[in-house]
């Protein structure tokens, strides 16, 4: 630990994530023998059939009393063609049945054994899956659950794999098998004991339908055999589903699409082979930017052609990993740890007391207390932050309890305690009124304090330092050196409540504890809870009764990173790193959940919602799970699109149907194999690989045997490719801790999905996380505080392979990019109750801050490598298109500002883009508008959000457009031809004022950004005074040249309505710069008219005055 804090807390433990050699060990296997699981329970045993000599079939030995009781063989012939036609089923107790079938032409069906890779996989069938004309498998479930023509009929509709109804309901390839394959349907699947299944022994090689079975549930010959239900129950359960979109909505959504691109083309032909000869400078520009507008809308448009829902099923989850079962008898948790990280950098944007309430909704989430760990990354190393993160570790100890207790929701008590519904609705415990006025007392105390926290440490620290001030003094005469009395000066120190100095940043900054220079700190402020489940005390009366609450907290660490002049510390992106090194060393968890520091959890499930996409079959190939952006404290309005509901719940779901979302920087679930640059499972598919080196030394973990039992320390990593690991663990990639090294291997295996079935290869077996973490020993607190020092990525791979990239503000999309360029894929996990909640800024200075430092991210990472254009093969082509589009889209302002400018130039010009409005213009323009409102009503048709979101996004996308987008290109140009770094403002977070609650919507910080909207809207709005006027006052009205211009300004400036209103402020307050920029570009704009166009017989302005 490097810094104590003995007055606030008792010596705290942590837990690094590889055992000691001497823990119990753990097995496991990558699949799972059926036949032990069945072979005990021959209860629905009713079936006898015999099968014949055969060249791969040998006569086996059977009884006399068996051969004397069995009818006699009945001939199979082994030709594929021909196989099911002689095939019979005798049932003995309810007469005889005959199955009578033939085999399609396109589905090859056989009953041989033998090896071969495309084996049905119902267990007790080893027969052929079925396959199309050219041999590749057909797979009739979305899961890819490979199953025989026999079994698939008799599925009737339900996939044996998955348990979900077959696409297109059941009648997958029904018309070419119902043609010449006829069996009889069992109405009732399992729910007869004569059931229509017949189960063989696998360890036989006939498939299907092709064991033998007695009245009485025993095999015949001593095989065994299985119950049909307990079968079932044993197949797999997926822990997710995907539902597709409707067809009836996403069949003419991808029609329109393809209208509107043919219309945009046709309509880009005629304008180009129609020119305006009148004024062909404005139809120049104009069709300048009419082409970069349908190439970007084609970019936004494309990616958007697969739109998929996902959901979870928890009761799955619980049932596989907390449920009592032969290796796990007491119901312990047998999931993966999770790290979560929380991010602040500056205590006076960012409230200590919404980053406490983030802490505590993650100590209070409804996951393994034992799996859980939160780290708080504090790259400002301010004290009044390490003390709210105290105060909030010890407010825990009775927020958490209550939570569980009563089921509380929201868990974030700032947000629990202002909700304005009925607190005590659906509340049925007697003690819950009393209980929850003690924790309301509490909190309104525990908020008194953090917000005194500033105070406090001021008057300490005043405190502390006239006492050393005293001393020096006595000192001085005590030496008698009268000379330098007056010259003592103290340092004005910043001292923690155990007297001693803060190693961090100091109020008045000093040498070595500035904000760029400072100290590493590491500080457990909850030790890490036992395995064992802790109930509370009972109620004396006063205190809440928490005789059957589980009193553990998970480990909270805060963690302030070294800081030295000289070193970059890459903002953001290496704070968040520096989280990950010291995370492996102490708690390991195969997952990381980052989070920002005003993003709690609103949901208290929504971790587990995440692991049930890791932990599903084919969840070891996914990289990270990404989680919507919900916020709070929004007008209701939304005036300038703050939840940017088209960009999380249109494309993100868009996304989700190719490779995955992009990462979007906070509430998002990493596996922290795909953080550390390996490629995933069997990524070879996706493209060659440039040598067999680079391939071997990004190679995923992978586990082909179980490990020695004695031996938990390895967690089964000797079996893995030692060498491909020993390349790619060199000190170069990962720096020169070996404990974090080692840490990558066991990370690597306590990821894997479960493997409780034969489909899942890539899997550790049940009950293997079972066992306790090793307690923290000082050393490995030291070693944490090693690899958090400011020179530990010196010569290594963090920041270009490792971990979250390094050269962007918008380091979130870049890190992403990295695993989707690699061959992995991501999810979007939408839940029913929002996941998390944050706040963003209502200011619309704030905002247009905010998107500047996102659209500046995006023009530096489309002068960069990371350009989606130099991706590598394994990026899917829409994928590409839409990382493409991440990076180009910033440059349609410069299209925009020149766009929204034509109709003002038209009117003063009275000219037009086109000749006239004849048909053709007309009737493109309305086939083009008509095609875009339809878009816009299927997508929320099946996105769910509201019409007044997309037109709000509308809005904003012409007011960024003018604004920040723009601003964001001229700093991306400054930066790549000049080599001028960016600065962005940090977005503030402060608290909502108690009087209003959208105070902030109304203040006006003017900045430079408002510059070109304003120009906009008063040029527009002059335009259409001036072309009004002219055409009313002319002889001969051209009243095309003013409908043209006035209708295209008026488009304008309704989507400058949101930001003509912010310029208003409350009740009118606009400030004073408005009125001088209005009257100066009015002026600017008349001055100009009457020099361009003079009144008749005049050519001077002002009688002898002359514009020069």
């Amino acid at each position: 630990m490097a810094n104590n804090n003995n007055n606030m807390h008792d010596s705290y433990h942590t837990r690094r994530g590889p055992p000691t050699a001497s823990s119990p060990g753990i097995q496991f296997s990558n699949s799972r023998d059926f036949d032990s699981d069945i072979g005990s329970s021959l209860e629905f045993a009713t079936y006898t059939v015999h099968i014949p000599p055969t060249p791969d079939n040998q006569p086996m030995e059977i009884s006399m009393d068996s051969a004397q009781s069995s009818p006699p063989f009945i001939p199979i012939n082994r030709n594929p063609s021909t196989y099911m036609s002689n095939s019979m089923y005798r049932r003995q107790n309810s007469g005889a049945m005959t199955t009578m079938s033939h085999l399609p032409s396109s589905v090859v069906v056989s009953g041989g054994g033998g090896g071969g890779g495309n084996r049905c996989q119902v267990p007790g069938c080893d027969a052929t899956a079925m396959t199309d004309d050219r041999g590749d498998p057909v797979y009739p479930c979305d899961c890819e659950f490979r199953i025989c023509s026999d079994c698939f009929k008799d599925a009737e509709g339900v996939c044996p794999g998955c348990k979900s109804s077959y696409r297109d309901g059941g009648d997958y390839g029904s018309a070419q098998l119902d043609r010449t394959l006829t069996t009889m349907k069992n109405p009732r699947m399992f729910d007869s004991t004569d059931s229509d299944f017949l189960f063989e022994d696998s360890k036989k090689d006939y498939g299907y339908g092709n064991a033998a079975w007695s009245s009485d549930g025993n095999n015949e010959d001593g095989g065994g055999g299985g119950d049909p239900n307990l079968l079932v129950e044993k197949q797999r359960k997926p822990l997710t589903r995907t539902v597709s979109i409707p067809a009836t909505i996403l069949g003419p959504y991808r029609l329109l699409i393809v209208i509107r691109m043919v219309a945009l083309a046709m309509f880009i032909e005629w304008r180009v082979t129609n020119p305006n000869e009148d004024a062909i400078w404005l139809w120049g520009m104009s069709v300048v930017c009419e082409l970069w507008f349908s190439f970007s809308w084609l970019l936004d448009q494309l990616p958007k052609l697969c739109p998929v829902k996902r959901v979870v099923d928890l009761e799955v989850l619980k049932e596989k990993f907390e449920t009592p079962s032969p290796t796990n008898p007491a119901g312990k948790s047998d999931l993966p740890g999770v790290d979560i990280f929380v991010s602040t950098a500056d205590p006076e944007k960012e409230p200590p007391l919404t980053t406490a309430n983030t802490i505590l909704s993650i100590l209070a989430a409804d996951y393994p207390v034992e799996k859980l760990s939160c780290y708080v990354s504090d790259d400002g190393g301010a004290l009044l932050t390490f003390e709210a993160m105290a105060e909030a570790a010890s407010f825990a100890r009775l927020w958490v309890p209550f939570c569980r207790k009563h089921n509380i929701e929201p868990r974030n008590p700032e947000s629990y305690f202002n909700l304005k519904k009925d607190p005590y609705k659906n509340k049925v415990r007697a003690d819950f009124v009393r209980d929850r006025r003690r924790v309301k007392r509490e909190y309104d105390e525990f908020k008194v304090c953090i917000n005194g926290l500033p105070e406090s440490i001021r008057r300490r620290s005043d405190a502390y330092n006239t006492h050393e001030e005293i001393k020096a003094m006595k000192k001085v005469k005590e030496m008698g050196d009268d000379e330098n009395f007056e010259r003592i000066k103290v340092t004005k120190a910043t001292w923690m409540a155990d007297g001693t100095h803060w190693t961090g940043t100091w109020t008045t900054p000093g040498p070595e504890h500035t904000r760029g220079d400072h100290a590493s700190i590491i500080q457990v402020m909850l030790q890490p809870p036992s395995n064992e489940l802790m109930k509370g005390p009972g109620s004396d009366g006063n205190s809440m009764d928490l005789s059957d609450v589980d009193m553990r907290l998970p480990m909270l660490v805060y963690v302030s990173r070294e800081k030295r002049p000289g070193y970059d510390h890459n903002k953001k992106a290496g704070a968040m790193n520096v989280l990950v090194r010291a995370s492996a060393i102490m708690s390991n968890g195969p997952f990381i959940l980052n989070l920002d520091c005003d993003h709690y959890i609103y949901n208290s499930e929504a971790i587990r919602e995440g692991m049930c996409f890791m932990m599903d079959a084919g969840g070891d190939r996914l990289s990270y799970v990404q989680f919507p952006q919900r916020f709070e404290g929004i007008d209701p309005s939304d005036r300038y699109a703050n939840q940017n509901t088209v960009f999380f719940d249109v494309n993100m779901r868009a996304l989700d149907g190719i490779q995955g979302p992009v990462y979007v920087g906070t509430g998002c679930m990493f596996r922290r194999t795909a953080l550390y640059g390996f490629d995933p499972p069997e990524a070879e598919k996706y493209g060659k690989k440039s040598s067999k080196k680079s391939a071997s030394a990004n190679a995923a973990p992978t586990f082909d045997s179980a490990p020695d039992q004695s031996s938990q320390s390895s967690y089964g990593m000797e079996d893995m490719d030692d060498e491909s690991m020993n390349i790619a663990l060199i000190p170069k990639k990962f720096g020169n801790s070996s404990m974090l090294v080692d840490s990558i291997r066991v990370a690597a295996y306590q990821g894997l999905p479960l493997a409780d079935h034969p489909s899942i290869k890539n899997g550790r077996p049940p009950g293997a996380l079972l066992a306790p973490r090793p307690p923290l020993t000082p050393g490995t607190i030291a070693e944490a505080v090693n690899v958090i020092s400011c020179w530990y990525e010196d010569k290594t791979e963090w920041g270009v392979n490792v971990g979250w990239i390094y050269g962007s503000v918008t380091e979130d999309v870049v890190t992403g990019f990295r695993m989707h360029e690699r061959g992995w894929r991501s999810v979007y996990c939408v839940t029913k109750r929002d996941a998390f909640r944050g706040t963003a800024p209502i200011n619309l200075t704030d905002r247009l801050h905010q998107v500047l430092r996102w659209a500046t991210g995006s023009v530096e990472i489309f002068f960069s490598r990371n350009n989606a254009l130099l991706a590598g093969r394994r990026l899917k082509f829409l994928q590409r298109i839409a990382y493409l589009n991440v990076g180009i889209y910033p440059f349609t302002s410069i299209f925009l500002i020149v766009y929204c400018f034509l109709p003002a130039l038209s009117l003063f010009a009275n000219k037009f883009i086109v000749n006239s409005l004849d048909v053709n213009f007309l009737s493109y323009l309305l086939v083009i508008t008509i095609t875009l409102t339809m878009l816009a009503v299927l997508e929320i048709k099946w996105s769910g959000i509201a019409l007044e979101e997309w037109w709000r996004n509308e809005q904003f996308w012409l007011i960024g457009g003018t604004s920040a987008h723009l601003a964001a290109v001229l700093q991306g140009l400054l930066k790549v031809v000049a080599g001028i770094e960016i600065s962005f403002t940090l977005t503030s977070k402060s608290a909502a004022d108690e009087d209003d609650e959208y105070a902030e919507l109304y203040l006006i910080k003017w900045t430079s950004l408002m510059i070109p909207p304003c120009v906009i809207i008063i040029v527009n709005i002059v335009a259409i005074a001036v072309g009004f006027s002219r055409t009313i006052y002319s002889a001969i009205p051209q009243w095309n040249n003013l409908i043209g211009g006035a209708f295209f300004s008026f488009w304008v400036l309704v989507h400058m309505y949101p930001f003509a209103k912010g310029l208003m402020g409350r009740r009118g307050k606009t400030p004073t710069i408005v009125f001088v920029w209005s009257g100066l570009i009015s002026i600017c704009i008349s001055l100009l008219w009457v020099a361009i166009n003079p009144p008749a017989g005049q050519n001077q302005i002002g009688g002898s005055f002359q514009l020069p």
